[in-house]
């Protein structure tokens, strides 16, 4: 089962700036650095940061293609899940994820969540839409998720896909509502 939602009346989903920004790594336990092969691995509550977006999981393998593009995998462990989570560029919203691992590629600037997938897309901290899946694909470019059906699970008995999507926002609806006094006692009929 495959379903996919596009999201091409939203400006860029992740924040423009944090491309230019140093990417952090950091981890509670050793990790390595091959300069050779251009592989980063590092375990145990690990946090990618990079400007607004960061990334935790219990392991992280980094890689760097040879025309400087940044590959990798975000994997959980012990009952927990990889999350992720980036502002969105020009609007005042965030994009979180969680899965059993996450992948990311820069090069096509997509990230998938794979094993019970959970992304939202957050306002002021309320979720305004969530889709749920055994695998959700995050285009960037196409600002298209895509998202399939898994096995079954005593959770989740059909393996079905999910997707809630809040009502839209009018911009013009919104700031006219918000000259307007609050009322404090319901109009006479």
């Amino acid at each position: 089962m495959l379903m996919a939602f596009a999201m091409a009346a939203s400006p860029a989903w992740g924040e423009k700036a944090d491309r230019s920004k140093p990417m952090v790594v950091e981890a509670d336990k050793p990790g390595s650095v091959d300069l050779q092969k251009q592989i980063v691995v590092f375990n145990g509550n690990v946090l990618i940061s990079q400007g607004t977006m960061q990334i935790r999981a219990d392991r992280v393998e980094l890689r760097e293609t040879s025309d400087g593009y940044r590959t990798g995998i975000a994997s959980a462990a012990g009952g927990q899940q990889a999350s992720y989570k980036q502002k969105r560029d020009g609007v005042d919203e965030t994009v979180e994820g969680v899965a059993d691992r996450i992948e990311f590629d820069g090069r096509s600037e997509t990230l998938k969540f794979v094993g019970n997938g959970v992304v939202r897309r957050m306002r002021a901290g309320t979720p305004v839409d969530e889709i749920t899946g055994a695998l959700i694909t995050w285009d960037h470019n196409a600002e298209l998720f895509s998202v399939q059906g898994g096995t079954a699970t005593p959770a989740n008995p059909g393996g079905r896909i999910r997707a809630v999507l809040g009502p839209r926002v009018d911009p013009a609806a919104s700031s006219a509502s918000a000259g307007k006094p609050a009322r404090s006692t319901p109009e006479p009929r």
